[in-house]
């Protein structure tokens, strides 16, 4: 039977059975989507990954896994995959103020370590994880229309139409499901952040180093034994000082090509709606001071999972929504307030030089923020 649809203006004729149906349709396929999507297919569902991109590919990221990432990738069975990637294993974090004063702080020794991969490798290992469990991937494929009508339509670039009982966004803080659905948070454009990968000075170290200079901060992280991961984060006015002063630091050339994300926060937008559920980033935007992100996706996309099964298996639709936001939201309690000091420290960078000045005294507020960041879950 025919069906007539409106999407974005235009008007088409198509027959549902014609059109592929998944239970679970997730848009973006880094790791929010694909812990999801791995997770749904370990279930049984038919689950559908729709990619923009062509894996593998690198993304503006701090590049480290805390220690909470691995319980989820231990469930997905991925944990000792993980650790044979090309990576560093980060053993203390060095605070250091403006004019050079550090306070240092350790990190969880042993497997449950703070660990550092590039986003490349990370990421496509997790996508192949969730084809391998049953998931259809479809890379380079944007979405350009949807419809909600006793499920979505789907449409994309190439032509491809799709149906889905529950549509999950895990597209990014720009999300085009959010866009499309008029959802998107109107976002915050005072700061912007800068990242590369540079050559791994020589002696440079296990350590994971934040630094805050008179027009932003730096964060540096190794991420293998070649590589270091150069992220600068500054108001806009102030990023081609912050460039300089990483061209001299690090001996790149002023001309070097630098990756970039905008915008760098925007408000969070509600993870539950009737069958359409949003993760990761493009349901809330962390800083990337905290190096949390990939944690919150991978366990957003997990609890996104559960809460499909439970619907599709019957339970109560509202009560498992409900559940499952406020899971979303416990998963952020008692740390949000890093994003503020993040924030801040941007906006006035002596602000944060003044917590390294008061930690050499007594280190504890300092050794409060990493326990938060880094503690296992």
């Amino acid at each position: 039977m025919s069906a007539e649809m409106t999407l974005c203006g235009l008007h088409f004729f198509e027959t549902e059975a014609e059109m592929e149906t998944f239970d679970v349709a997730i848009v973006g396929g880094g790791p929010a989507g694909s812990s999801c999507a791995a997770f749904c297919a370990l279930a049984g569902l038919r689950t559908l990954v729709l990619e923009r991109e062509k894996f593998p590919r690198e993304k503006v990221c701090g590049d480290c896994l805390n220690p909470s990432c691995w319980p989820v990738l231990d469930r997905l069975n991925l944990a000792q995959q993980v650790r044979i990637l090309p990576h560093a294993k980060l053993d203390f974090v060095e605070f250091i103020a403006v004019g050079g004063r550090k306070v240092v702080i350790d990190l969880p020794p042993g497997d449950e370590c703070e660990f550092a991969v590039k986003r490349s490798v990370f990421d496509d290992r997790l996508l192949r994880r969730a084809s391998e469990l049953g998931a259809d991937i479809y890379e380079e494929t944007t979405v350009t229309a949807l419809t909600n009508s006793h499920g979505w339509k789907i449409e994309t670039a190439r032509g491809e139409r799709f149906v889905t009982r529950t549509l999950v966004g895990a597209d990014g803080r720009n999300s085009t499901v959010a866009r499309l659905c008029n959802l998107l948070p109107r976002p915050e454009r005072e700061r912007i952040a800068l990242q590369s990968h540079l050559p791994l000075p020589a002696n440079f170290g296990n350590s994971a180093v934040l630094q805050f200079l008179p027009n932003g901060y730096s964060g540096l992280a190794p991420v293998n034994g070649q590589e270091l991961n150069v992220c600068l984060v500054a108001k806009p006015r102030e990023m081609e000082a912050l460039k300089k002063w990483a061209t001299k630091r690090f001996g790149v050339s002023p001309n070097h090509a630098w990756r970039t994300i905008t915008p760098l926060t925007r408000d969070a937008l509600s993870p539950a709606h009737k069958n359409l559920l949003f993760i990761g980033d493009a349901a809330r935007v962390v800083e990337p001071f905290t190096g949390e992100g990939i944690y919150y996706a991978l366990r957003s996309g997990e609890l996104a999972a559960q809460a499909i099964i439970k619907i599709i298996r019957g339970e109560d639709r509202q009560s498992t929504l409900r559940e499952f936001a406020r899971t979303c939201a416990e998963m952020y309690r008692g740390r949000l307030w890093i994003n503020r000091l993040a924030r801040a420290s941007v906006l006035s960078p002596r602000l944060g030089s003044f917590f390294v000045h008061a930690a050499r005294i007594d280190p504890s507020i300092l050794r409060l923020l990493t326990a938060k960041i880094v503690r296992p879950n």
